[in-house]
């Protein structure tokens, strides 16, 4: 069903097992990947944010989907540390990115040009200037 994308039913299966697994951080990268994917996102961060794993915390797959989380949940500014805090590499230009999209889609609009200005001096692209100016 994770395959399949039909995290309803991914759901069903993860939320009767967590109990078992709660401390367990490849239950909880699945768990939080899924309700994310379901646009569950209060329980989605939860989920990340119990993940002591290195490796995972890490990956730019953790860091975009808890960025996405922190975003949707209102805390557009602890997406930007997490920005912040990467080296320099494709993957921090992807997540300013998801960043700037996704702050923008949910009304962040300072952390959005934020941003869209870093990207823009980064690529000057003209679909940053725009995303700069809303």
């Amino acid at each position: 069903f994770f395959l399949l994308k039909q995290f309803d039913d991914v759901l069903v299966y993860l939320n009767s097992i967590k109990s078992y697994f709660y401390q367990d951080d490849d239950f909880n990268w699945n768990y939080g990947i899924a309700k994310a994917s379901n646009k569950e996102y209060q329980e989605a961060e939860e989920a990340f944010l119990v993940i002591q794993n290195e490796t995972y915390r890490q990956d730019y797959t953790y860091m975009s989907w808890l960025s996405r989380c922190y975003i949707m949940n209102g805390k557009a500014r602890l997406a930007w540390e997490l920005y912040v805090s990467m080296e320099t590499s494709h993957d921090s230009f992807s997540l300013l990115q998801l960043i700037a999209n996704d702050c923008y889609s949910s009304n962040a609009y300072y952390y959005s040009a934020k941003a869209f200005d870093v990207l823009e001096r980064l690529d000057p692209n003209p679909e940053y200037w725009e995303g700069k100016r809303g």
